[in-house]
């Protein structure tokens, strides 16, 4: 028989998840799920060998992303808002000199990261690291001669609001809610700060009560990943589905649904870095169907992609030769870099260009999976040197 003061998990978050949408709307159902299982996470980053971060992103101000930021700050354990909190700072806030680890919140993160503001590569760092367990950062301390290398803890949980994007290496750490403006017809609960704070941390007392008692259940737990989640989505993931599937009831497969769904969406939006870009078009728009193409042919081509960033790369159209140095950076399936080969004109003459079988074996190791179906093998193709 259960115990009358035991706290039913599948409840907890049931009101969790009704406490959010009193006060957000989020894009998606699955983003329900995910943001009350991160909050659950919170509670219980001693049982994981890593945490998301949590990212409310939007292209335009008034989308709710600071509100969805407040929301998580009532309900998280030790919150500490950090706008302008320097590395420093973190460094020893979350070494517990303070008090005990903190969940950091980020608003405005595209002060810190975006185009104007500089690169903030120590802050950069410390997030970075911050995912994984047992990483610290290292910095000297002390006076003068006296000065002494020092590693600071570096894992906490971490969430962000903010306008745009973040660099890809926190983005691949994060679970990524892109906010948007309200609907006429989508509303909300006006947030009182001095009644509604009170109630997100009586949940947040009770979410830590309820951790306690699964903390040794999720401790090394190796939840099953849906079909197609693996590498960093499924570090992302698994600490949130481990806590669904503690909780039992429906959130184990709310917990998959959700994880399907917003890991697909990333990969939608995730371009990749540039020289992944580069590839993916070039299988996707110019190369599709055609085993070589003069370069001419395929900067034309690459240049007249209006959701590309080709026409105007870094200042001016890409060009021949830094079409061949990124291109470089790869190799084929023989281990050489790739590079421009001859291709027959049908007048008998020669262009440089570059020949399909070249690039398919970084087509099938750094891009995502095609619009529609598998590559097929593609067959040999003429190599006149």
């Amino acid at each position: 028989m259960t115990a009358p003061d035991t706290i039913d998990g599948a409840v907890l978050l049931d009101e969790v998840e009704a406490f959010h949408r009193r006060f957000n709307v989020f894009p998606t159902e699955a983003a329900y799920v995910a943001v009350t299982l991160w909050d659950a996470h919170a509670h219980l980053l001693d049982a994981f060998d890593s945490t998301p971060r949590l990212a409310f992103l939007s292209p335009e101000p008034g989308s709710g992303k600071s509100r969805a930021l407040e929301v998580v700050e009532a309900l998280v354990p030790r919150s500490m808002a950090a706008v302008d909190a320097s590395a420093s700072a973190l460094f020893r806030s979350v070494s517990g000199i303070d008090g005990g680890r903190p969940t950091i919140l980020f608003d405005e993160i595209d002060t810190i990261f975006g185009p104007k503001a500089g690169e903030n590569e120590q802050l950069r760092g410390f997030i970075n690291a911050g995912h994984t367990r047992g990483r610290v950062m290292y910095r000297c301390v002390g006076d003068g001669s006296n000065q002494q290398v020092q590693g600071f803890p570096s894992y906490c949980a971490v969430a962000v609001a903010g306008l745009g994007s973040l660099p890809d290496t926190i983005m691949t750490r994060s679970v990524i809610v892109r906010m948007r403006r309200r609907a006429r017809n989508e509303k909300v609960e006006q947030w009182r700060t001095r009644i509604h704070v009170r109630e997100g941390n009586a949940l947040r007392d009770r979410l830590a009560k309820w951790a306690e008692t699964i903390q040794d259940q999720v401790t090394d737990a190796f939840p099953e990943m849906p079909e197609g989640v693996a590498d960093r989505p499924a570090d992302v993931w698994e600490p949130l589905l481990a806590i669904a599937d503690a909780v039992g009831g429906p959130w184990p497969q709310r917990a998959r649904e959700a994880c399907l769904t917003m890991v697909k969406a990333s990969r939608v939006n995730d371009k990749g870095s540039i020289g992944v870009r580069l590839l993916t078009d070039l299988r996707d728009h110019v190369l599709t169907g055609i085993d070589r193409l003069p370069t001419v042919a395929i900067l034309d081509r690459l240049n007249a992609l209006d959701d590309a960033p080709w026409a105007d790369f870094n200042g001016k159209p890409l060009d021949s030769r830094r079409l061949s140095k990124m291109l470089s950076e790869y190799v084929t399936a023989d281990g050489d870099p790739i590079g421009s080969r001859n291709i027959k004109t049908g007048g008998g003459g020669v262009l440089k260009g570059y020949y399909a079988t070249d690039l398919h074996d970084a087509w099938q190791r750094y891009c995502p999976p095609p619009p529609e179906s598998p590559l097929p093998p593609l067959p040999g193709t003429e190599n006149t040197t």
